[in-house]
């Protein structure tokens, strides 16, 4: 495992100094709360070395706790949500965009079970709109999808105004514990305030029991429009309409990042007033790259977002974790972490033992919050098979190789981009690890060829494939 300093961060040894946040014995187990910006890769942040944008409650979340530098997600949102929520590899439960298969078991459920209060706010997109599923206008299905609250966008609404639909940010449609609230009832609101306001309410009136609060937030999504930060003198009505020029686009795109930070803020500031902050774990990342749409500046590069490809552009993404008195302040990990790892973390921080009903596809990265060796894992899968406007990918990966299906071959540490394809090469560092690479690969089933749309009924999926987390030899 890897912990290591950054500019003037501390470096915290392995070591067993810092409690096990499944304390045995503990009077009460952890809250817990998971907060996942929408099209934002660790470009954006400014502890991960950003340029263009300000986050300084992030950046101080990652000076005071641990921030993970290999975090990888994959590029589109449903996929990385449903892989997130169930802690399996996309290969297993994925079939259709916009869908989470209500028979799966997540981490609210898991959390609920065990008695914590459980609630999720902001984007919600996985009822099976796109394809009109069985039960796609069900307003109660994030409740069975194991939370006690929610306060959601797109439940049952799509974005057409005709239907009762609209967008996500001013006068946003929404649905709370399974009632509609309409675009009129919230003219003038801005989304993303009140999600946050839900949340830090749920705490106050939950701050006796152990909570999960997932908050998968709806900024930094297109449609880039101002924020109540820089709406200025701008009418209600121009405000929600996105500008065609790309340095208007940027500049409100700035904004909404700036915004995002700020109400990350709020939420670690309302766990500080509750007097929490020692027993809760915050965790923050992102769904995806960042919208291609939004060029920054990044290492003294041109950083085009990445958003549905599968370059470190499109699937690498922040992770930074804060809990007071248990994260290696000022810490930098430089450990593979997979969408499937928050699971068992979760698990794991809430003293709960797994059992045959959850997902074998994750490896908990809770000792390295506390500073501790843990069990690293050594590569890292990414089965993208969107079945929404992207062609699909596959490939697996360690922190420094990265082997495709296809058979294209990368050293993504010298080669960001992945524009140099060492198919052919015959360095000798590199051919071990793709022999290595090439073994997994041949356990894992292939993605199905094209990109597949709503009319598409070949949808494989593979429940039955054992453990892959063993030397494949």
């Amino acid at each position: 495992m890897g912990f290591m300093k950054l500019k003037n961060r501390i470096l915290y040894p392995a070591c067993a100094v810092f409690l096990s946040l499944a304390l045995n014995g503990a009077d009460r187990k952890p809250n817990i709360i998971l907060i996942m910006a929408d099209d934002a890769g660790w470009e954006c942040f400014g502890s991960y070395g950003a340029v263009d944008y300000k986050t300084p409650r992030l950046d101080r979340l990652a000076a005071e706790g641990l921030q993970f530098n290999h975090c990888y997600s994959t590029p589109l949102c449903t996929p990385s949500r449903v892989k997130l929520m169930t802690g399996q590899y996309n290969f297993r439960n994925y079939t259709h965009f916009g869908y989470l298969n209500p028979r799966d078991k997540t981490f609210g459920h898991l959390l609920q079970e065990n008695g914590y209060r459980t609630a999720i706010a902001g984007k919600w997109q996985l009822n099976g709109l796109h394809n009109q599923h069985p039960g796609h206008l069900d307003k109660t299905r994030p409740l069975k999808a194991g939370f006690h609250e929610s306060l959601l966008w797109q439940v049952t609404k799509g974005k057409a105004k005709r239907d009762g639909g609209g967008e996500r940010y001013w006068n946003a449609p929404l649905e709370h514990n399974g009632v509609t609230i309409s675009s009129q009832t919230n003219h003038g609101k801005y989304g993303p305030d009140l999600f946050t306001d839900f949340i830090c309410d749920f705490m106050e009136r939950n701050r006796q029991s152990p909570f999960f609060v997932y908050y998968p937030m709806v900024l930094v999504h297109d449609v880039f429009i101002p924020t109540p930060d820089s709406i200025g003198d701008m009418s209600l009505e121009d405000a929600q309409v996105m500008p065609k020029e790309p340095h208007l686009r940027k500049k409100h795109f700035v904004a909404m990042v700036n915004y995002m930070d700020k109400l990350v803020g709020k939420i670690v500031d309302k766990v500080e007033a509750l007097g929490l902050a020692r027993d809760t774990l915050i965790l923050f990342t992102a769904d995806n790259g960042t919208d291609r749409k939004i060029t920054s500046n990044w290492g003294g590069l041109e950083f085009p977002g990445g958003k549905g490809g599968a370059t470190d552009l499109g699937t690498h993404v922040p992770l930074i974790a804060y809990w007071k008195g248990h994260t290696p302040g000022g810490a930098v990990c430089e450990d593979l972490i997979d969408f499937t790892d928050f699971y068992p973390t979760l698990a794991e921080a809430a003293g709960i033992e797994l059992d045959v009903s959850d997902p074998v596809d994750g490896i908990s990265f809770l000792p390295q919050l506390n500073g501790e060796e843990g069990n690293p894992r050594e590569w890292q899968l990414n089965h993208y098979q969107p079945y929404w406007g992207p062609e699909p990918d596959q490939y697996v990966r360690t922190k420094r190789y990265k082997l495709y299906r296809d058979g294209r071959f990368f050293d993504v540490r010298e080669d960001l981009f992945e524009k140099n394809d060492l198919a052919h090469a015959t360095d000798k560092r590199a051919l071990p690890a793709k022999r290595k690479l090439r073994a997994l690969l041949d356990l894992i089933p292939p993605v199905v060829p094209g990109k597949g749309n709503v009319e598409t009924t070949h949808r494989p999926v593979y429940p039955g494939i054992r453990n892959l987390h063993s030397d494949p030899n």
